[in-house]
């Protein structure tokens, strides 16, 4: 039966529409398990299950049989949500006769449900006239293809196609939260240039100019390949070369041309069309048994990749994006959002990454309500639909019916004036009620962050990613360029310290222009590793810092992931070197404080020696507890385990703050930890000087540390400092905030609990 399974994936994978989907799985379960019939049901707008698909059945059954969840064997499937196998279904109490199907001649059942997060949208059921029970692998074989089936009904719930069939138009899909608050409103699908899987669906307004564009676009890749053909005539053999005449050929209006013809003239554009045909290629040509012909799968997307260049090359400025614009997309990048225009996105969906996404921090720094991880998003099929984004929950729902987009109106409405109420504050210390006071700062990397942060009073910046201006080019930035952008950072909060950390490339966060390939990039070659190894980036980078300092006198340099005393010594002696270079040119810079940034386990064990050799320790929490928890921070599958308030996380902060104190320099917190105002009266508690957060937070937590005593503060971290797990600490530090008063800080999910 593996063979069979093997046979069926490769075919639903391939079929055009759910239709098809659900007539080759009746169709080829039956003849691998051998039964009389296999049949499949779907629930309707109501909860009741529809026949929808039929081998064995009366087809006039189809569409007309319906039943209740606690109705029948099918109905017995749905309410137990695991498989019913009988070997003599009419004697069985829950079994329901219906006359039109013609299945009384059927004894044996076995019916397994179609599980979608946690929800049943249907039921797989085979029959067969021998009274028998299916064995063991015959069950797994039908629970195998009901996940299958699962998949394929939700991307069609999402898409509209189920209305045609009676299913709900309205569909939620469940991430990750990236960023709090909810953004209502039209999908604009982004993707990454000559990506064949991730073209977003797309109608042509003029067949005849889209089938002209096509072809012109197909003719050029056809020159293309037949001139890197003569240019390697030399170094190719016979049959290499009989290759390159193979692809002009597959390239030939006549053969992959022609199929695509076909799609653009019912209405498709000619980029996705192109896509279709391709991608179904590429899963034919992988499931052929002969290994040669296997390997051509690559020569077609190879193919399919050129020519897909070429059709974007000129519809890629042709995207327009409404007043209220989602973005979506499968993997996207700071570069990728720094060519939109902002002011018109009010949330941001990515099928990758989770909250400690690069994508996601940045997010927060703005202000846009963000979903991660959104893995069963069918997200090609929903541009232009219109979406919402709870970033307080992770949910985001295509084509919301009224009553929800109703819901979230009003959590919209209530954000909008929380935000106002906050105002009181921003001109007010930062200070517990007892007068001990903590500074708080801001993160930014864009300088659209950093006007949002001076519009809420901060006090300085405590991280500004200096990798963000590196992300956004397609190259290296000369030292002037940088120096450019460093200036307009450091004037902008002048006379409040800006600290820059130096550049912190590599895990999630890589350049285009440099690319760095490894199996595991966060234990791998990242941070203060890659620049203490190129060391003309670093001093480059450092010279741009001083230099952009001069007059200001407001710079701080932060070093990332370091995790030995030698790493930060040899730093320090290129930033003194820069230094020097930069007062025999003539420049009249003063020597910024240095520090280091703690977010490896070997840091924390060290942290008093690093605190004895720099100016200032600075927390990265988001690296700390990926690290410490053993957790990818990037990994959806996983996020349910990353837990900022883990009791090792809050022993190790605490450590940190001790340790730094005893050698009497400051210490602050950088990561989004810092942001929660839950565990920010734990950090203050903890005894750290500045909290430097995403802009959005920075109200909320000044309001949080303005309702308490620094001893009630204290109270609370002996508490939660002797508790178990992330859990217990998470509900002893809610329940405090209810009893304050402040639940209001927390966002409509906290509120409402």
């Amino acid at each position: 039966m593996l063979a069979s399974l093997r046979q069926i994936v490769q075919e639903v994978n391939a079929a055009a529409d759910l239709q098809s989907i659900l007539e080759i799985i009746v169709a080829r379960v039956k003849a691998a398990m051998e039964t009389e019939v296999c049949s499949i049901y779907l629930r309707n707008p109501a909860g009741e299950y529809v026949l929808m698909c039929t081998d064995g059945l009366n087809q006039t059954s189809v569409g007309n049989v319906i039943l209740s969840r606690h109705e029948g064997l099918v109905g017995l499937v749905v309410t137990r949500e695991e498989p019913i196998n009988l070997d003599e279904a009419e004697s069985h109490p829950a079994y329901q006769y219906f006359p039109e199907t013609g299945e009384e001649k059927f004894s044996s059942f076995l019916g397994a449900p179609i599980v979608h997060q946690r929800q049943v949208l249907g039921v797989l059921v085979v029959q067969q006239k021998v009274k028998r029970r299916f064995d063991e692998s015959e069950e797994a074989f039908l629970v195998t293809m009901s996940a299958q089936l699962a998949g394929a009904i939700a991307h069609a719930e999402a898409t509209g196609v189920l209305r045609t069939i009676g299913q709900r138009s309205e569909a939620r899909f469940l991430g990750v939260p990236g960023s709090n608050g909810v953004g209502i409103g039209r999908c604009v699908v982004l993707s990454q240039p000559a990506d064949l899987s991730s073209v977003p669906y797309q109608t042509c307004e003029s067949i005849e100019a889209e089938l002209e564009f096509f072809h012109a676009s197909l003719a050029a890749v056809r020159d293309d390949v037949r001139g890197l053909g003569n240019e390697l005539a030399s170094r190719l053999n016979k049959e290499e070369q009989v290759l390159f005449d193979a692809y002009v050929g597959m390239l030939d209006d006549a053969s992959l041309g022609k199929e695509v013809s076909e799609r653009i003239r019912g209405g498709l554009s000619a980029s996705y069309a192109w896509s279709e045909v391709i991608l179904e290629h590429v899963k034919t040509f992988s499931s052929m048994s002969d290994p040669y012909l296997r390997e051509r799968a690559s020569d077609v997307r190879d193919l399919g990749s050129r020519v897909l260049a070429y059709l974007q090359q000129y519809t890629v400025d042709e995207i327009e994006y409404p007043e209220q614009t989602v973005l979506v997309g499968e993997d996207l990048t700071a570069a990728m959002l720094a060519e939109v225009p902002l002011e018109r996105v009010v949330g941001i969906v990515s099928v990758k990454g989770s909250s400690n996404s690069h994508i996601a921090i940045l997010a927060r720094s703005l202000g846009i309500p963000t979903v991660m991880g959104a893995v069963d998003l069918p997200y090609t099929r929903l541009n232009g639909r219109d979406l919402i984004v709870d970033g307080y929950r992770g949910s985001v729902y295509s084509d919301p019916g009224a009553e929800v987009r109703a819901q979230y109106q009003n959590i919209v409405d209530e954000d909008k004036q929380l935000v106002a109420s906050l105002e009181s504050v921003k001109a007010l210390p930062s200070e517990t009620q007892d007068h001990h006071r903590v500074a708080l700062w801001v993160n930014t990397g864009l300088m659209a962050d950093a006007m949002l942060s001076l519009e809420r009073g901060a006090e300085g910046v405590g991280l500004f990613r200096t990798e963000v201006p590196f992300m956004l080019r397609e190259r290296f930035p000369s030292e002037e360029e940088q120096r450019v952008t460093y200036r307009g950072q450091l004037e902008a909060f002048a006379p409040h310290p800006v600290t820059m950390r130096t550049l912190d490339i590599g895990g999630d966060k890589a350049l285009p222009y440099f690319p760095i390939e490894e199996d595991n990039p966060f234990l791998g070659w990242r941070g203060i590793r890659i620049t203490l190894d190129h060391p003309e980036i670093f001093l480059g980078q450092v010279r741009a810092m001083l230099k952009a300092s001069e007059g200001l006198d407001n710079l701080r340099i932060m070093l990332p992931m370091v995790s030995n005393i030698s790493e930060l010594e040899i730093a320090q002696m290129l930033i003194r070197r820069a230094y020097q270079e930069l007062l025999e040119e003539g420049y009249k810079v003063q020597f910024p404080p240095v520090g280091v940034m703690i977010e490896v386990p070997a840091a924390v064990y060290q942290a008093r020696e690093f605190a004895a050799r720099v100016d200032f320790l600075s927390v990265g929490s988001n690296d700390l507890t990926q690290y410490l928890l053993a957790v990818d921070r990037n990994n959806p599958r996983v996020a349910d385990l990353y837990h900022s308030l883990h009791p090792a996380v809050l022993r190790a902060l605490k450590k940190i703050a001790e340790d730094s104190h005893l050698e009497g320099i400051p210490v602050s917190i950088c990561g989004e930890l810092a942001g929660d105002p839950l565990a920010s009266l734990l950090l203050v508690a903890m005894g750290y000087d500045v909290l430097s957060m995403s802009a959005t937070n920075l109200l909320r937590v000044k309001s949080a540390i303005r309702s308490i005593t620094l001893a009630d503060a204290e109270k609370l971290l002996q508490e939660v400092m002797v508790m178990p797990d992330a859990e217990s600490i998470n509900h002893c530090l809610d329940l405090a905030f209810r009893q304050a008063g402040l639940t209001r800080l927390l966002g409509p999910e906290k509120a409402e609990a």
